[in-house]
C-alpha cells in the first residue's frame, strides 16, 4: 500500500465556500476519497471552508509498481478548485526513479529540487463554465443583440462516400516538385476549381467569422469526397485578426488542425506582400521568416499580391517561397477599372501583361488574376485571360467576386479563354459578395470538354451542411441579399463590403451607406484611381467614413488649409508612401493638403525598415505569456501584438474556446440545453445549465449546470444590473457636457478643462 497526504491551503482572498464533507468512492484506480461541497465530479475536492486540510490517499496492489501506478492516477483524478495543493508535487514524487526503485531517502528533497517544478493545473472546466456563464447572462457584443431565440440545430455532417482518403493534388505537388507540378497544371485539359469555402467565402459575407470547429466538421467530407478540389483558400487574409480578435482562436491551429484533416488537397492563403497578414508593413526578414514558418506548419500556395500592384513589395515574399522548395508562388496582378472602357486607360490590357510578364520574370510558379471587387465583366474577362495566356507561359488562376451578379459568366467565358483554375464557393457560401457558385459551375460544365470532374453529389451534401451553420451566423451577413450593380460605380473588394458596412452601421451611419458608398467612389477619384484591395482599400475606406461624418465633400479637401484638419493616421501613412506607390505616384496637391509637411518617401518600404531582432521580440513574448514562446506565438505577436496580448488575455482567463460548439460560444445556454464539449482526446465535457439565480447588491448572479452528471455553479457579474462603481462610462449625446467622438479611438491628451476658452 502506499499513502499520500493531500493539503490544502485557503488562497489569500479569503474564499470560503459552504462546508464539505467526505465520502469514500471507488475508482479504476484503486480506492480514493473526495471532499464533496455539493457541486462538483466523482474524484474532486471544491474549494474546502478549512485555512487548511489534509486528505490521507491510499492505494493497493500486489506490487509496488503496480501499486505507485494506481496511486498516480488517483492523484491525476483529484481536482481540487480554488486552492493551492501539494498534488503536483506528489505527482512528481511518485514519478521519481529514487522512489520507484525502493531507494529514496530522508535526502531525497534536498537532492531532488525538480519535484518542485511543476506546472498548475488548467481547471478548463471551471474557466469555460465562466465563459458560457458571462455570455449566456450578458450576451456576446459582437452579435448586436441577435439571438436565435430556440436552441439551434446541430448542422447534420454528410455521410462520407469514400471509406479512404484518395490522393490530390498535394499528394502531387510532394512527388513532382513545384516547377513540374506546374507543368501537370497546364497539361489539364479540365477547369481546375479553388474552392474559398474556408476563407475569402465566409469573409465576404459575414465578416470573416466562421470558426475553426464548422470547418473540421466539414473537413472529412471535403478529403473523402472532393479530392478533385485543386486547393482550398482557408487562411491569411483578414483570418487571422479576426480568428485571434473575435473567436479567441489561434490561426496556426486552424491550419494544423485542418492539414491533419485534409491532407491531400492543397491549402492555399491569401499573402499581402510586405504587409504580410497584417495592414502596415513589415521589415524584410519578418516577411521571409513568416513565409518560411507558414510553409513549414502545411501552406502550398502563397497568393502574393501588393494593394497597389507595386511589384517590389512582393520580392521578398516571392523569393522565401521559392527559396522554401516545396510551395508554389503565386504571384497576384489586382484588376481594377475596364479594360474595355476606353476612359479607364490607365488599367488596360497593356497594364496587365506588363505586369504578369514582369512577375513571370520575379519567380512566380503561377499568374493570378485578383478581381477582388467583381468588376471584370465577361467580355473582359476572356479578353484578359486569352492575352495572358498568349503572352506568358505559366498557369493562370482567375478570382473575382460576384457582387454584380453576373460573375459566373466571367469565370465560364475565362474558361473558354483557357484559364487554368478558377475560384468558386459551395452554393450555399457563394453569390452576392462572396465568389461564384461552385456546384453550378459543375454542373454547367458538366458535358464540356472542360468539365471539372468533381462530385455534384458531394458538393451539394457540403451545400446543405453550410446552409445550416449559417443560421448560427445571422447577425454577421451583411452582404446584399441579391446581385448589384453599384458595385461598379464604387468598386469596393467584396471582402470589404460588409466589413465597412457594419462599421458605418456602429458608428450610426447605417442607414447613410449610399452617401458612404458615393464617397467611397470620390474618394478613390481624389487619391488618383488606385487599385483597392487590403490594405490600400482601408485607406479609402477610412477617409471615406472621416469625411462622411466631418461634412467634408472629396473635392474640396485639396482646397483646405494644411494643417486645418487632423486626417486619419492611415491616409497619412498612405500619402507619406509607407504602402508603397500607386500607379503614376500620388496627386502632389492632396499629399501636400494632408502631409502638412511631413517627408513622403518614394523608396521600397522594407528597404526603410531596420530587420527585428526576432530573439529580442522572443524574449518580450515569453514575459507576457510566461513560457518559451513558439513560432505560432512569435509570429502572431509581430503580425498583431495588441490584439495578441487581448487572446492570451482570453486564453488565461477561459481557457481555449474552439471546443465550444458555434451556438453556445456566441449565444450561451438555454435553460435545460446541454452540449458536449471534447477538451481533449478522450476527454469530453457534458455541460447542462440547470438554473440562473437573481442577481445580489453587486449584480452578481450565481449560474447552476450539471457537469457530466454532477451540480457545478459559477458565479457571473450581469452588467445590465451592475452598480455604477462596474459601470463603464460612455458618451451620452444627451449630456452637454459630453462630446461623442464619430469615430471609433483612443485618448491620448487633454489639453483643457473645463471652463477653458479654446480658440480656433
Amino acid at each position: 500500500a502506499i499513502q499520500c497526504r493531500i493539503t490544502t491551503e485557503d488562497p489569500a482572498n479569503g474564499f470560503a465556500p459552504d462546508y464539505g464533507k467526505i465520502v469514500n468512492y471507488r475508482s479504476a484506480a484503486g480506492f480514493g476519497i473526495r471532499l464533496d461541497a455539493g457541486s462538483g465530479d466523482a474524484g474532486s475536492v471544491i474549494t474546502p471552508y478549512y485555512d487548511s486540510m489534509l486528505v490521507k490517499l491510499t492505494a493497493f496492489a500486489r506490487d509496488y509498481d503496480t501499486a505507485c501506478d494506481r496511486i498516480g492516477r488517483a492523484l491525476r483524478e483529484f481536482r481540487i478548485r480554488g486552492v493551492k495543493t501539494n498534488i503536483p508535487f506528489l505527482e512528481n514524487v511518485i514519478k521519481n526513479e529514487q522512489f520507484r526503485n525502493c531507494q529514496a531517502t530522508t535526502r531525497l528533497l534536498d537532492n531532488n529540487p525538480e519535484l518542485f517544478q511543476f506546472k498548475p493545473k488548467r481547471d478548463r472546466a471551471t474557466k469555460l463554465l465562466n465563459y458560457l456563464s458571462d455570455v449566456t447572462v450578458n450576451g456576446n457584443e459582437t452579435t448586436k443583440g441577435w439571438s436565435p431565440k430556440r436552441v439551434l440545430p446541430q448542422p447534420q455532417v454528410p455521410v462520407l462516400r469514400n471509406k479512404e482518403i484518395p490522393k490530390g493534388t498535394r499528394d502531387l505537388l510532394l512527388e513532382l516538385g513545384p516547377d513540374k507540378f506546374c507543368d501537370w497544371i497546364k497539361d489539364q485539359k479540365r477547369l481546375l476549381v479553388t474552392d474559398t469555402t474556408f476563407r475569402d467565402a465566409h469573409q465576404s459575407l459575414m465578416a470573416t467569422r466562421m470558426r475553426t470547429a464548422d470547418m473540421l466538421n466539414a473537413a472529412d467530407v471535403v478529403a473523402h469526397d472532393t479530392s478533385g478540389i485543386f486547393s482550398l483558400e482557408m487562411w491569411g487574409g483578414a483570418t487571422f485578426d479576426t480568428s485571434m480578435r473575435f473567436l479567441k482562436e489561434c490561426p496556426w491551429e486552424r491550419l494544423s488542425l485542418l492539414r491533419e484533416r485534409i491532407p491531400n488537397i492543397l491549402f492555399q492563403m491569401l499573402f499581402r506582400g510586405s504587409n504580410a497578414v497584417g495592414y502596415s508593413n513589415y521589415p524584410d526578414n519578418v516577411v521571409a521568416g513568416f513565409v518560411k514558418h507558414a510553409a513549414d506548419s502545411g501552406m502550398d500556395i502563397f497568393r502574393i499580391f501588393d494593394s497597389l500592384n507595386y511589384l517590389p513589395n512582393m520580392k521578398v515574399a516571392m523569393e522565401a517561397v521559392r527559396e522554401h522548395g516545396k510551395s508554389l508562388c503565386e504571384a497576384t496582378i489586382c484588376y481594377t477599372g475596364n479594360i474595355e472602357d476606353p476612359k479607364r486607360d490607365k488599367y488596360s490590357l497593356d497594364y496587365y501583361v506588363k505586369k504578369a510578364k514582369e512577375l513571370e520574370k520575379m519567380g512566380a510558379h503561377i499568374i493570378a488574376i485578383k478581381d477582388m471587387a467583381g468588376l471584370c465583366r465577361p467580355s473582359a474577362a476572356k479578353k484578359l485571360v486569352k492575352a495572358l495566356k498568349q503572352e506568358v507561359g505559366l498557369p493562370i488562376h482567375f478570382h473575382t467576386h460576384d457582387t454584380s451578379g453576373i460573375n459566373s459568366s466571367s469565370i465560364l467565358s475565362a474558361a473558354e479563354a483557357g484559364v487554368d483554375i478558377a475560384d468558386l464557393a459551395i452554393s450555399s457560401m457563394s453569390g452576392s459578395t462572396s465568389q461564384p457558385n461552385l456546384n453550378s459551375i459543375v454542373a454547367a460544365l458538366e458535358f464540356d470538354e472542360r468539365a471539372t470532374g468533381l462530385n455534384l453529389q458531394a458538393l451539394n451534401d457540403l451545400s446543405y451542411y453550410w446552409e445550416d451553420v449559417c443560421i448560427a451566423y445571422t447577425p454577421f451577413i451583411t452582404a446584399p441579399r441579391s446581385g448589384t450593380a453599384e458595385v461598379y460605380e464604387h468598386e469596393m473588394p467584396g471582402g470589404q463590403y460588409t466589413n465597412l458596412k457594419e462599421q458605418g452601421r456602429a458608428m450610426g451611419l447605417g442607414p447613410r451607406w449610399r452617401e458612404i458608398a458615393q464617397t467611397y467612389s470620390e474618394v478613390n477619384d481624389l487619391f488618383g484611381d488606385i487599385t483597392k484591395v487590403t490594405p490600400s482599400s482601408k485607406v479609402v475606406g477610412d477617409m471615406a467614413m472621416f469625411l462622411t461624418t466631418k461634412g467634408i465633400k472629396p473635392e474640396d479637401v485639396t482646397n483646405l488649409k494644411p494643417g486645418s484638419v487632423d486626417w486619419p493616421q492611415s491616409v497619412v501613412g498612405f500619402l507619406q508612401g509607407n504602402l508603397g506607390q500607386p500607379e503614376n505616384g500620388f496627386p502632389q496637391q492632396l499629399q501636400d493638403v494632408v502631409l502638412n509637411g511631413k517627408d513622403a518617401t518614394t523608396k521600397r518600404p522594407g528597404e526603410l525598415a531596420e530587420p527585428v531582432d526576432l530573439e529580442a521580440v522572443r524574449a518580450e513574448v515569453a514575459k507576457i505569456i510566461n513560457r518559451e514562446p513558439t513560432d505560432d506565438d512569435l509570429y502572431s505577436y509581430l503580425m498583431y501584438p495588441d490584439v495578441y496580448k487581448d487572446f492570451q488575455h482570453s486564453l488565461n482567463t477561459y481557457d481555449k474556446l474552439s471546443p465550444l460548439p458555434t451556438g453556445a460560444f456566441f449565444y450561451g445556454l438555454e435553460l435545460e440545453q446541454e452540449i458536449s464539449v471534447e477538451i481533449g482526446p478522450g476527454k469530453t465535457l457534458f455541460i447542462k445549465l440547470i438554473s440562473i439565480g437573481e442577481p445580489n447588491q453587486d449584480g452578481k448572479r450565481t449560474v447552476f449546470y450539471e457537469l457530466n452528471g454532477m451540480p457545478r455553479e459559477s458565479v457571473v457579474t450581469d452588467k445590465s444590473v451592475a452598480t455604477s462603481a462596474h459601470t463603464k462610462l460612455k458618451g451620452d449625446p444627451t449630456n452637454a457636457s459630453h462630446i461623442c467622438a464619430p469615430m471609433p479611438g483612443l485618448v491620448t491628451e487633454v489639453n483643457w478643462k473645463v471652463g477653458d476658452t479654446v480658440a480656433e
